[in-house]
């Protein structure tokens, strides 16, 4: 199970290597990233396996703040075009509405729903 955290920071230069810092000096490894920077604050959302470790570290920092945490499906996927939309008709057509997409590392594609259960019956992983 994997969970996506996301963080706000200050759009500064360094805040993603403390955020990144934080987290494996806790001995979490952040399997994928995302950063939405805008002019003086940015979110960054964050892959993590175990999200307590990880809000802990953060939670010490007085830089970051944790703004959610939400299960998503993690899905291994093989490096090639059209993968990528064959998975979003699939969910499409069982009418699921995606909230969050990204990329992860190792040919991952993470997706997030409303409906944890039903996107994973969608994708034949429940």
């Amino acid at each position: 199970m994997a969970h996506d955290l996301v963080i706000a920071v200050e759009n500064s230069p360094g805040s993603l290597a403390r955020v990144a810092a934080a987290v494996s000096d806790a001995g979490v490894n952040i399997a994928a990233v995302t950063f939405l920077g805008g002019s003086d604050q940015a979110q960054l959302h964050i892959l993590v396996p175990h999200p307590e470790a990880a809000r802990h570290a953060l939670a010490l920092s007085h830089e970051v703040t944790v703004t959610s945490e939400r299960e998503v499906v993690v899905v291994e996927v093989e490096d090639r075009p059209g993968v990528l939309a064959d998975l979003a008709r699939k969910i499409g057509e069982a009418g699921i509405n995606l909230d969050l997409v990204y990329v992860a590392t190792r040919n991952r594609i993470v997706f997030g729903a409303e409906d944890i259960g039903a996107l994973r019956t969608a994708l034949d992983l429940a």
